[in-house]
């Protein structure tokens, strides 16, 4: 883990011995995004819908959040951090996961969302 500006910031590897560890891993894109590929194990929480779903989150557990890139979900881990929780963002996101040669999950989000 590696921390780079106000947001702290985890690593895939970090991620990846967190996720062995039955993290939380919160993928903050949107439907359409999520049903394409995401981590394994992802929960599929629109950056739209976070602030009102926030409790929904265990504030006693470190949560990682996820998006293609690492944009969304610094700005969502500063909302999460300034709320209390212990949230990281993931560097890099799902592009970082995949070059490292993991693989994405597809499956549909079990939400009613629209896709």
């Amino acid at each position: 883990m590696h921390v780079s500006g106000p947001t702290p910031e985890v690593d895939i590897e970090f991620l990846a011995q967190a996720l062995a560890r039955g993290a939380a891993v919160v993928d903050v894109r949107e439907s359409r995004e999520y049903v394409t590929g995401h981590v394994p194990g992802s929960a599929m929480v629109p950056m739209a819908q976070l602030p009102s779903r926030m409790t929904d989150l265990d504030s006693d557990q470190a949560v990682y959040l996820v998006c293609a890139t690492g944009n969304r979900s610094s700005a969502m881990t500063d909302l999460l951090r300034a709320a209390g929780y212990d949230a990281y963002s993931v560097a890099g996101g799902t592009t970082a996961w995949t070059r490292s040669g993991r693989a994405l999950e597809t499956r549909r989000p079990p939400t009613d969302e629209p896709s």
